[in-house]
């Protein structure tokens, strides 16, 4: 599937998120994030243009940029400890991501662990622990109930306080549609990021003269992550659609209504028609324009990922931090021991220990 093709469907208004029929056939089986009902990922408009209107000025670019500064502190606070070695999945990615949500959504500090516990377990597609999941999703979900209640009660200045207060034109989300928000950026802010930081750094692992160019020029890091986003992206494979209505696609291919089909992320990231040699990683390929057409990394269309300037302000601090405090970070095994497979981050969380020294 070539890069035309995947942005079509996702552009297209017969392309549905809607996967409640129990006959559609589904990718993975038991409760995940796909299999939650009234979050925005799983929506169609008119509903999820809505939604949509009314959230659009919580995730601005300003909006994520207030929160810089936070995550740069706990980048390095996270790195303070570290006695030559640690474990960068573990000890550095999964906890900035998660502290950083919780502080973002204003939740108590007291609440962090507990909230990292559920949602590592609903995050976890192993087959065996769908009773688990579906015990965290539960409890999840009533204590953001509790969550959304509290903020309302003793409102401040966190995102959630934010969501609360967003209109559009008198219009107001409902506390259903609060709490299915609010799971929904748990959710992606949580697991997608961390993700993201670990295969970015492994990449670099991989590729240690590009590291070295990002510690002797950190202006480079914004296109750095812009090319780890498309060589490695979030979005891959990607999500699957149902064709409501017959779709032709650029290429000339045409997808018949009632068509389960998977628009692969990674396949468009790395079509040569849309990319100069797609397969060499090159952090300087966005800083000197080379290729202008934008990776499908956070999707494309009514569905272009609402957190994305979050997660693009957490992945450069992530670099930052390890580029200036560790200019000759290497991997602590042999990199081929590394298990990296598509699935590894949510089947068995990888473990990558790194020297910083």
């Amino acid at each position: 599937m070539n890069y035309d093709d995947v942005q079509a469907i996702l552009a297209c208004p017969g392309s549905s998120r809607d996967l409640t029929d129990p006959t559609l056939p589904r990718p993975i089986k038991g409760l995940t994030v796909e299999d939650v009902p009234g979050i925005l990922v799983n929506m169609d408009a008119p509903g999820h243009s809505r939604q949509r209107r009314i959230l659009r000025t919580a995730f601005t670019v300003q909006a994520a940029e207030q929160w810089r500064q936070s995550c740069r502190t706990l980048a390095h606070e996270l790195l303070d400890p570290a006695d030559g070695v640690i474990d960068l999945v573990a000890e550095y990615a999964l906890p900035l991501a998660s502290r950083m949500i919780c502080q973002v959504l204003g939740v108590p500090t007291a609440d962090h662990q507990q909230f990292h516990t559920w949602s590592t377990a609903f995050l976890t597609t192993n087959t065996a622990s769908v009773q688990k999941r579906m015990e965290a999703y539960a409890s999840f979900m009533a204590y953001v109930a509790r969550l959304v209640d509290s903020h309302r009660a003793n409102p401040g200045d966190d995102l959630l306080d934010e969501l609360i207060g967003a209109h559009d034109d008198g219009d107001q989300l409902t506390e259903t549609e609060l709490v299915n928000i609010v799971f929904m950026i748990i959710t992606a802010g949580h697991e997608t990021t961390a993700m993201m930081i670990s295969r970015g750094v492994f990449r670099l692992l991989l590729h240690p003269q590009q590291y070295q160019i990002l510690v002797q020029d950190p202006a480079l890091i914004p296109s750095a992550v812009e090319e780890i986003l498309r060589y490695d992206g979030p979005g891959n494979p990607g999500l699957v659609r149902h064709a409501t209505t017959t779709v032709k696609l650029p290429s000339g291919a045409v997808v018949p209504a009632g068509t389960v089909v998977l628009p692969h992320i990674a396949a468009a990231n790395h079509d040569p028609q849309a990319f100069h040699c797609p397969e060499r990683f090159d952090i300087r390929r966005y800083d000197e324009g080379a290729d202008t057409r934008g990776h499908l990394g956070f999707g494309h269309g009514p569905h272009y990922c609402l957190g994305h300037a979050f997660a693009r302000m957490e992945l450069q601090e992530a670099l930052r931090a390890l580029t200036s405090r560790a200019p000759a970070l290497r991997c602590a095994i042999p990199l081929e021991d590394v298990p990296w497979t598509s699935q590894e981050f949510t089947h068995k969380p990888m473990r990558l220990p790194v020297l910083l020294a």
